[in-house]
């Protein structure tokens, strides 16, 4: 018997590993030096437009609010994560994971564009957490195990793709609600930008010259090298090639 997806793979251990160091440096550095992480590598919206931080957009990923954001980030991150870079393989995993987390961070500038006062108030909010990337791990997982049973809250068994839209509709509501001390708009980021890099892998054009280009090849190799049936009929192979 075994609990979860298994042992952490290579890519989660150094992610995890980064994100408890800098977690420790946040409790560390403001005591010692005076130093408040969140206001330098935290994600601030007006500070990203006004004084071009845009690094914040990468780093804020890596900070925590606290031992529980902390805990349950992670938590998710193994859990969705693990098999995810199994299929995928190391350097496409770490690609989506940054491609999800400083994608959701870039659209929640944006969102706080908007002409309305719900979407104003987080240009002036600090937002931090990896839960923009973990959230883009979610709908992979969903889209990749639509059917594999989730336990909401850990009481009501759904399907995969129903919980996500549960969660995508909820995020939704509360980013529109206005500001509830949770990244909802960030939340809400991570579910576009994991969706739209999965589809537009498959719909990419160059990729789909090169698939033609290899069908065509594949077709004409088989009208030199076809495969036809011989032997006598109870042989156990009459493949003949």
């Amino acid at each position: 018997m075994s609990f979860g997806p298994g042992p952490l793979s290579p890519a989660l251990m150094w992610l995890i590993a980064a994100n408890v160091l800098v977690f420790l440096a946040q409790l560390l550095l403001p005591p010692v030096a005076g130093v408040r992480l969140e206001g330098t590598l935290g994600l601030l919206p007006h500070r990203v437009l006004t004084d071009f931080t845009v690094w914040q957009v990468g780093t804020y990923m890596f900070l925590h609010a606290g031992v529980f954001h902390l805990l349950f980030n992670m938590l998710a991150l193994w859990m969705f994560g693990t098999e995810l870079e199994r299929m995928w393989g190391t350097p496409y995993f770490l690609k989506f994971y940054f491609v999800t987390g400083i994608g959701a961070g870039v659209l929640t500038v944006l969102f706080g564009l908007l002409p309305f006062s719900f979407a104003q108030q987080v240009q002036h909010s600090i937002i931090i957490g990896a839960s923009g990337a973990i959230f883009g791990l979610l709908l992979a997982y969903a889209m990749y195990f639509p059917r594999r049973p989730m336990y909401l809250y850990f009481l009501f068994p759904v399907e995969t793709r129903y919980a996500v839209m549960i969660f995508g509709a909820i995020e939704l509501f509360a980013a529109l609600s206005g500001p509830s001390g949770v990244a909802n708009a960030t939340h809400l980021g991570g579910l576009i930008v994991g969706y739209l890099f999965l589809k537009s892998g498959r719909i990419h054009p160059w990729s789909e010259v090169n698939y033609r280009y290899l069908k065509w090849k594949i077709n004409r190799a088989r009208s030199k090298f076809d495969v036809y049936n011989g032997g006598r009929a109870n042989d156990w192979n009459r493949r003949v090639h």
